[in-house]
C-alpha cells in the first residue's frame, strides 16, 4: 500500500507487470509461469515511506541501478549501493527504506519456484531454459547460502535494463519471448556472480565513489552551508579531485540525478526549512543566501520542487 500511494501521489515513477495482488499492469495468467511480479521504480528525491516488513510468495531478486538505499532481511541491515543486488527467499521477511526510502532506481522479480519454507523441493518454470546441472547448482546455492547481498556484473545490469525495456513494450510483438531469454540470462549472470562471489574489487573505485558520496552529503547536511557556496559542475569535480566525466557518473549512482540539479535540490531543501524556521524573514534574502540569483527562477523552482509557492509552502501548518 504505501508504494501504491507513492504512485498515485506521483511520489515515484513505476513501470510493473504483475499477477494477483501485486502493483502493476496485470499479466494474463498464462504468459510466464511462475513470474509473479516484474518491474521498477524511479524515485528522483528522497520519499516519505518505506515498505513494510513482508514475505513474498516466490524467490525476490532485486537490483539497485542508481542511488542508495538501506534493505533489512531477517533482523539484519544493510545499505545497498548502485550496482547491488539481493536475494530474498519467502520464507524470509524484509523491508527496503529505514524507514523511508531515498532517491534512486530500483528494479526487481519475484518468481515462484513452488516453495514456502526451506525444506520444500524447488520447482523450476519450463520457461526456464538452464541445462539440469546448472539449474541444480542454482538452486543449492540460492538455498542454503545466507548471504542476501551482492555485487552485480556488467552482464546482470545490461539485463535488467533489457528487462526494463520489455517491461515498457509489453503486448508487442515477441515481448514475451524476448523477456524469457533475458530471464534464462539473467539467473545465469547470477549463478555465475554467486560462484566467483564478486570477492574482486577495485579499491581506486571503492575510493573514488567514497569521496563523492562525503561531498554530496556535505551539501544535503542541514547543519552545513556547503550548498551556498557559488560551485559549478567543474568546481564540484575538481573538490573531489576528478574530471567532470567521472564525478557525473559517480552522483547518478549515488543520488539518480546529477550533479547540478542534486545541487539545485539542497539548496531547495535548505531554503525551505530556513522559510519554516526564520518566518519573518524576506523569501528573497533567503533565496539569495542560498545561491539562487533571480527570485522567479526560485519561484520556479521551489514550486517544482514542492508542488507550491515558497509563500503557501511557509503558511502549511
Amino acid at each position: 500500500m504505501p508504494q501504491l500511494r507513492a504512485v498515485q501521489d506521483g511520489k515515484i515513477d513505476l513501470h510493473a507487470l504483475s499477477k494477483g495482488h501485486y502493483p502493476g499492469r496485470q499479466m494474463k495468467a498464462t504468459a510466464l509461469p511462475g513470474l509473479n511480479s516484474i518491474g521498477y521504480w524511479d524515485a528522483s528525491h528522497p520519499q516519505d515511506w518505506g515498505l513494510d516488513p513482508h514475505r513474498n510468495e516466490g524467490i525476490e531478486i532485486t537490483f539497485l541501478e542508481t542511488g542508495a538505499l538501506d534493505f533489512t532481511v531477517d533482523g539484519r541491515r544493510f545499505e545497498l549501493h548502485a550496482g547491488d543486488f539481493t536475494v530474498t527467499r519467502p520464507w524470509q521477511i524484509h523491508k527496503l527504506g529505514a524507514p523511508n526510502i531515498g532517491p534512486g532506481r530500483l528494479h526487481w522479480l519475484i518468481l515462484d519456484v513452488g516453495v514456502r519454507r526451506p525444506n520444500q523441493e524447488w520447482r523450476w518454470p519450463a520457461w526456464i531454459a538452464l541445462t539440469p546441472q546448472d539449474r541444480a547448482e542454482l538452486t543449492r546455492k540460492l538455498r542454503h547460502n545466507e548471504n542476501p547481498v551482492w555485487k552485480s556484473s556488467a552482464e546482470i545490469v545490461a539485463t535488467f535494463r533489457g528487462l526494463a525495456e520489455c517491461i515498457r513494450r509489453w503486448n508487442q510483438p515477441h515481448t514475451e519471448s524476448r523477456m524469457i531469454n533475458l530471464l534464462n540470462q539473467l539467473l545465469l549472470g547470477i549463478l555465475d556472480a554467486l560462484s566467483q562471489q564478486q570477492a574482486r574489487q577495485n579499491p581506486e573505485l571503492t575510493s573514488r565513489r567514497r569521496t563523492v558520496h562525503l561531498f554530496l552529503r556535505d551539501l544535503a547536511g542541514a547543519s552545513s552551508a556547503s550548498c551556498c557556496e557559488p560551485w559549478t559542475l567543474g568546481k564540484m569535480a575538481m573538490q573531489c579531485g576528478m574530471g567532470i566525466t567521472a564525478f557525473s557518473k559517480y552522483c547518478r549512482e549515488l543520488v539518480n540525478t546529477g550533479p547540478v540539479e542534486y545541487l539545485n535540490q539542497c539548496r531547495l531543501d535548505r531554503a525551505a526549512r530556513q522559510m519554516r524556521a526564520q518566518p519573518d524573514r524576506p523569501i528573497t534574502e533567503i533565496a539569495f543566501e542560498n545561491g539562487f540569483n533571480s527570485s522567479q527562477y526560485f519561484a520556479t523552482a521551489f514550486r517544482k520542487r514542492f508542488k507550491t509557492t515558497p509563500r503557501g509552502y511557509r503558511l502549511q501548518p
